[in-house]
């Protein structure tokens, strides 16, 4: 097995190839560098914490980035020694390079990582990957400035980190807290999409992956974390933070020029002003199908009867088509699951008109059929908002692909 991502060298594999066929369900990626001394330590207190704590499966990876002492000997020496750790040898440093190099080649759903002196606490490591392994989430972060964390770290640290971050709202309109913590974690598909876009291969890449997750309208969840400032850090505050702000310029200069283009919306392609339109006139075809149903059946069937059989059949086929021509779903998979939640969605549909035409029956016991069928479109023009809704967020929510974010 190899990175796909030059300059690689093949990682380092434990002795039974455990995991090769079985593909975590998380990655965590710890980059290093000349942490000979730290290295063997935090990775075994990663791995206690996986064992005791964790109920996903995971895999951990070494990235060393260049190192020049002995932290790739140790490196091998973990992975040789523990099947659910592996080590890659980058010869250049960059921790951008490291994460960018692991997560293309990866197999997981999600995709993580932390920094090896592991300043924040493992305890948010389980709800920083669970929404994104629920679908909730597209991207989670580890935030020292978010209400609820708590940090242990100098007045310079604090007042650079809030600096810069107010800098990302004022210059690019962010709205995430904290862009630079080292303990982030992305669904696999979406890193697809958004890693080829990510220019810079050091620290500023965690800046500019969510600032183009946030443009193409993406999910990032944020995590209040337990955060103490490692002492021994051997980070240039300095010509990070330079190399940052040259960082924010160029994502300026990039967005001017339409470099990626702006926002697109979350969906297969298709703006949301289109998903509105397509699903209206599905809706005004599946209402005129409705009334003439009901219409037909009311000689034979009672009025919740016949509201009942006609809203189930025009149901089933508004989820079809809603399926292939507003969110331009392919193929068969999950079809069954669809109609499934699309009948649920039928249920509190069918729950509304049932309503009306309980509270018709309570105004007027013996209405016309013209009044009924007024009070139900009434009613089904409330259902309708309700489906649009419930189907773009739930029903087809996990089907809709990643939202480009480059031409």
């Amino acid at each position: 097995m190899s990175v796909a991502t030059a300059p690689v060298s093949t990682p380092a594999a434990n002795p039974d190839g455990a995991g090769a066929h079985d593909p975590p369900e998380v990655e965590i990626v710890v980059p290093v560098h000349n942490e000979v001394q730290t290295l063997a330590g935090s990775i075994g207190r990663l791995r206690g914490y996986l064992a005791e704590s964790f109920p996903f499966s995971a895999r951990i990876t070494i990235a060393d980035n260049g190192s020049t002492d002995g932290t790739w000997k140790v490196a091998t020496a973990l992975a040789a020694d523990r099947r659910e750790v592996r080590a890659i040898r980058l010869e250049a440093k960059g921790r951008g390079r490291a994460l960018n190099a692991v997560w293309s080649g990866s197999d997981a759903k999600v995709l993580a990582y932390m920094d090896v002196d592991l300043s924040t606490g493992l305890s948010a490591l389980l709800p920083l990957v669970a929404p994104l392994l629920s679908g909730h989430s597209d991207l989670a972060i580890g935030s020292r400035l978010a209400r609820g964390a708590r940090v242990t770290r100098g007045t310079k640290r604090e007042l650079i980190s809030r600096s810069y971050n107010a800098i990302l709202h004022l210059a690019l309109g962010t709205r995430f807290s904290d862009a630079q913590c080292g303990f982030k974690a992305i669904r696999a598909d979406r890193a697809r999409q958004l890693l080829p876009h990510v220019r810079d291969r050091a620290w500023f890449f965690d800046t500019e992956l969510l600032v183009l997750a946030e443009r193409a309208g993406l999910r990032i969840h944020e995590v209040p974390v337990d955060w103490v400032d490692d002492p021994d850090s051997r980070v240039d505050i300095v010509s990070t933070a330079l190399a940052d702000l040259r960082g924010v310029a160029r994502l300026l200069a990039d967005f001017r020029a339409g470099r990626p283009p702006a926002r697109k919306p979350i969906g297969t392609g298709i703006t949301f002003r289109r998903q509105v339109s397509t699903f209206a006139a599905i809706g005004v075809l599946s209402t005129l199908a409705y009334a003439a149903l009901y219409l037909a059946l009311r000689p034979v069937l009672s009025a919740q009867a016949s509201n009942a059989l006609a809203l189930l059949l025009t149901a089933v086929a508004n989820t079809a088509a809603n399926r292939r021509f507003t969110f331009l779903v392919r193929g068969a998979a999950h079809t069954v699951r669809h109609q499934f939640q699309g009948l649920v969605v039928f249920a509190l549909a069918l729950a509304l008109t049932a309503s009306s035409l309980r509270l018709l029956q309570m105004i007027d016991s013996s209405p016309s059929r013209a009044v009924e069928l007024a009070a139900l479109i009434a009613a089904s023009v409330l259902a309708t908002v309700l489906r649009f809704a419930l189907l773009r967020t739930w029903v087809f929510r996990s089907e809709r692909a990643a939202p480009e974010v480059g031409s």
